[in-house]
């Protein structure tokens, strides 16, 4: 059974709506999106090449990889296009009292 443990990242007044935040989890990279007023964290590693997926266009729910343009869902991390053919790690998301928070597995 796995045991998730919750880390304030910011409050919700800093991460409008469309908006982005970056952080590091460790040496991982991860972004957190604002998509309609729901947030999700996915890792800013492309699959494909190691690039900075977050850095990527945004269309609906997907993000679109700068470098070669593979597309991977926000809100889970599954990998939608080639070239890429895995998907990246999502994090689980809360709000909490205004903050928002970042679920890792302990």
């Amino acid at each position: 059974m796995e045991i998730v443990q919750f880390f304030p990242i910011c409050k919700v007044e800093e991460l409008p709506e469309g908006e982005r935040i970056f952080i590091a989890i460790g040496d991982a990279p991860v972004v957190i999106f604002n998509i309609s007023g729901a947030y999700y964290a996915i890792d800013d590693r492309c699959t494909h090449d190691e690039g900075p997926l977050g850095e990527g266009d945004v269309e609906d729910s997907q993000i679109i990889c700068p470098r070669h343009g593979a597309r991977f869902d926000i809100r889970t991390g599954n990998v939608l296009s080639l070239p890429a053919v895995q998907g990246v790690s999502s994090y689980p998301i809360r709000v909490v009292e205004g903050t928002i928070e970042i679920g890792l597995e302990m």
